[in-house]
């Protein structure tokens, strides 16, 4: 409010005056113009006076005249500018006003809207946008750019209707990024955007209205032209959405009075018609509009009298005038009245609603004749209990002599066998509907049937159930052949199970379709993973060769017998089986299905084996005997001799080189024999209790080394609370320790990084100890333990030590048990040792008796 002034205006170039660094000002004036009552109005700024001289208290004086003089003109212009303005806003609103006065269709409205708010806020960009189903749609746009793709406005459209409580006020505004988000707004181009609320007359919201980069703020008084504006079209637009409502409701209503085939007239006082429905009109050969004025009486009276009253529907009093049949050209109608008031002054009109019934007789007599033509049963009864209607078939079925005997009876009590069952009829039907239940009945001779029963409960407009309509189906004779198929059925399935052989049915195809009870006992199978699965996946890949070619040789009728297969049962474990497959023929005599009979010769194969094993090691035993005896006659002999040379000092070097040479041999030979010896003969074993574990623990030391620099890993899991057993330690360290130098030579000819396993378990039957090895695995099972049979190298192994093992443990009441690993290469050797109970004691050596062969 007072003169401003300095002399180095480049001392205030950072008081926001950019122009003094942009035209290197040196002086500058500034004196404020003044308006009376107001605050100050500008600033009149002089710059660089002439002659870059001081400026003194003069030019002050003069700055602060010329203030005063341009102060009224200032004032005057801007009294002018508002008075246009106001003008302009004026004619803009009237202009409005008559447009959306005038509009009722909803394009035309909005485009018009628009248009004169753009030219009124000079914005870029309008956007309106409208509720419809809870959600804004976008209505109409304008200063937009038409090569921005739909779906960008619908992703907008959804964006506003998700940000709604953000638009407190009735008029918002504030940057596009804030709005619609960034990414929308980089792609419409909108920088700042001014949103409206256009709401109804009840407060709901109608839609918004979004004006985008307007290049000022809006003035207080620009806002309250904008609402007013927005108030305008707001009515319009509710305006709008009546008359559409109301369009599309008369719209509706004469599709509805249209779409009906009942027959409907509406006539005035002055019985003119007023409106017919198509139906009516199509029935005539006429248009609905060709009906209109035409007077009652001559609506039906081609080619028929009706009568001389103005309406022939309208006779008697507008209280009686009810509902009534009535014949028009060989025709018959239910005829029903009513009356409303017309619109504006068009007074009273009444409506005739024409149903024709013409076929009701007609199909009455077919409905009877079709109740009493069909076998079952059927009724129409009351809840009490009192037939109401009954077909032939029910008579017949009951035993009665006529319909009319069989109305009489009391249900509850001379029909039901029981009152439960009648009971049990009641909460079924009440409960909804009763479908297919079986039920005993009563014949009139006191018999009984067994009927299955359908029936439905017919209820009032209240709810209340006032009829009982059922249907019967006699299955007496269907009963009791089902009784006997059961019986027959159940004997056969007592047969299939009972049997010792798995009996299974295949389709054509491989697929399991039944297998009996013995399939999931003895083999071990689940429902699942057999009935419905390929039988071949369960056949070994060694044996489904053979699988296949009897397999198909069944499917082209021909029965194959004693077939051995193995087949992996449903716990894992492989088993020997002896297979029959037999064909079953179909009514066309081809082959639909296979019988399988399997029987499980997996412990039989094996003690045929041990039976073998067992006559062959006798016999071997009993020949090895002898030859042994006679070996050692001769081999005395050489030894005795070429120890005596050796004494010799006459002999070269050289011979008795040649002389160590056979004693060592001899001693080798004299070793095979000992040992064919203990094969042939073992001698008496010395029983004294035997920790298995201690002796398993004592033969791993003696090999320790040997393992340790072949880097073969031994690893033990040995159970703690195992029992003593009677046996000869001695005897089961040569066990163990054989079958670990046989799994030591096993991995080394493997050539791969050895590991060999030891376990202890404590089982039903007695201990069990588990030497498994990662080598090549066993290739020939059946000859292993054959008396001189070894893969070995030749002079590296007499094939003897595991005949010797079977005998020891043999010896001791146990099983030897070997085989490959499924899981994983290498084999398995397993030692089965029971526990024996102490019979007596004698001295250090003990006498006992086996609890229970394992053999």
């Amino acid at each position: 409010r007072r003169p401003f002034i300095t002399q180095n205006a480049r001392e205030y170039a950072n008081i926001n005056l950019e122009f003094v660094k942009r035209f290197r000002v040196q002086g500058y004036l500034a004196v404020p113009v003044n308006i009376p009552g107001e605050k100050v109005y500008g600033v009149l700024g002089l710059l660089d006076k002439v002659g870059h001289s001081k400026i003194e208290a003069e030019d002050i004086k003069r700055a602060e005249f010329l203030a005063k003089e341009v102060a009224p003109a200032l004032l005057s212009r801007r009294d002018l500018h508002e008075s246009e303005m106001h003008r302009l806003r004026a004619e803009t609103m009237v202009g409005l006003s008559k447009e959306l006065g005038s509009s009722i269709q909803l394009q035309v409205l909005a485009r018009s809207f628009c248009q004169r708010v753009q030219e009124m806020i000079s914005a870029r960009s309008v956007s309106l946008a409208l509720v419809r189903g809870g959600k804004l749609e976008t209505v109409f746009r304008t200063g937009v750019s038409a090569e921005i793709p739909w779906f960008i406005f619908q992703a907008m459209d959804k964006k506003l209707s998700s940000g709604l409580n953000i638009f407190e006020e009735n008029l918002f505004q504030s940057t596009a990024e804030k709005v619609i988000g960034r990414k929308l707004a980089q792609q419409v181009g909108w920088k700042d955007v001014i949103v409206v609320k256009l709401s109804g007359g009840d407060g709901d919201l109608l839609g918004l209205i979004c004006l985008a980069d307007r290049p000022t703020l809006l003035t207080a008084e620009e806002e309250q032209t904008l609402l007013a504006m927005c108030g305008q079209a707001s009515i319009a637009l509710e305006n709008s959405r009546l008359f559409y409502r109301v369009t599309q409701s008369s719209r509706q209503w004469a599709e509805i009075f249209d779409s009906l085939t009942d027959y409907l007239v509406v006539h005035d006082e002055t019985h003119r018609i007023v409106r017919v429905n198509r139906p009516l009109a199509e029935s005539l050969q006429m248009r609905p509009n060709d009906l209109i004025g035409m007077h009652m009486r001559e609506l039906f009276s081609h080619g028929q009298s009706m009568g001389a009253q103005p309406c022939p529907f309208c006779t008697g009093t507008p209280e009686k005038r009810r509902p009534r049949i009535q014949r028009i050209r060989d025709r018959v109608f239910i005829v029903s009245n009513s009356r409303i008031h017309g619109a504006l002054h068009e007074g009273m009109q009444v409506i005739h609603v024409l149903k024709d019934i013409s076929d009701s007789e007609d199909a009455e007599r077919r409905y009877q004749e079709l109740f009493n033509s069909i076998q079952e049963g059927a009724y129409f009864s009351t809840p009490a209990g009192r037939f109401l209607e009954v077909n032939d078939g029910l008579v017949r079925m009951l035993g009665y002599s006529s319909r009319e005997e069989l109305l009489t009876i009391d249900i509850p009590t001379q029909l039901y066998s029981s009152t439960q069952q009648r009971e049990a009829f009641m909460e079924w039907v009440e409960s909804g509907q009763m479908f297919n239940k079986e039920v005993t009945l009563k014949r009139k001779n006191g018999g009984h049937i067994n009927v299955r029963e359908s029936a439905v409960a017919v209820r009032d407009a209240s709810g209340k159930i006032i009829q009982f309509r059922g249907l019967l189906q006699d299955i007496t004779e269907t009963k009791r052949f089902q009784v006997q198929l059961q019986r027959e059925r159940d004997f056969n399935t007592q047969i299939l199970n009972n049997t010792q052989s798995m009996i299974l049915v295949v389709d054509t195809a491989g697929l399991v379709s039944y297998a009996n009870r013995r399939c999931y006992e003895a083999g071990q199978f689940r429902h699942d993973s057999l009935v419905g699965e390929r039988l071949d996946l369960l056949v070994l890949a060694a044996s489904r060769e053979n699988w296949e070619k009897a397999f198909q040789s069944t499917l082209l009728g021909q029965p194959m017998d004693n077939i051995d297969l193995q087949l992996t049962r449903g716990n894992g474990v492989l088993g020997k089986f002896n297979v029959n497959m037999s064909p079953m023929l179909g009514e066309d005599g081809l082959v639909s299905s296979v019988v399988v009979v399997m029987t499980d010769v997996t412990e039989l194969s094996s003690m045929q084996a041990k039976l073998i094993n067992t006559e062959k090691m006798a016999a071997v035993g009993q020949l090895v005997s002898g030859v042994a005896h006679e070996v050692n006659n001769p081999l005395t002999s050489i030894m005795g001799f070429a120890d005596l040379m050796l004494e010799n000092p006459e002999l070269p070097e050289s011979v008795h080189k040649d002389l160590r040479v056979i004693i060592q041999e001899a001693q080798r030979t004299k070793e095979i024999v000992q040992n064919l010896l203990s094969f042939a003969r073992p001698m008496p074993q010395q029983r004294r209790p035997v920790d298995v574990n201690d002796t398993i623990i004592r033969t791993l030391q003696l090999r320790k080394y040997e393992f340790t620099s072949h880097s073969v890993e031994v690893i033990s899991e040995l159970r703690d609370d195992l029992p003593m057993i009677i046996g000869d330690a001695q005897q089961l360290q040569q066990v163990f320790l054989n079958i670990l130098n046989n799994a030591h030579d096993a991995i080394r000819y493997a050539g791969r990084a050895g590991q060999i396993d030891v376990t202890t378990e404590l089982l039903e039957y007695g201990i069990e100890v588990t030497f498994r090895d990662n080598g090549p695995g066993i290739s020939n099972p059946d000859r292993i333990l054959d008396p001189f049979y070894t893969t070995k190298d030749i002079g590296k192994g007499t094939g003897l030590g595991l005949s010797i093992c079977y005998g020891i443990v043999r010896e001791h009441g146990g099983e030897l048990i070997f085989g490959n690993n499924l899981d994983s290469a290498g084999a398995y050797f397993r030692v089965r040792l029971p526990i024996m109970p102490i019979a007596l004691e004698t001295g250090s050596v003990l006498s006992f008796t086996p609890a229970r062969s394992m053999i």
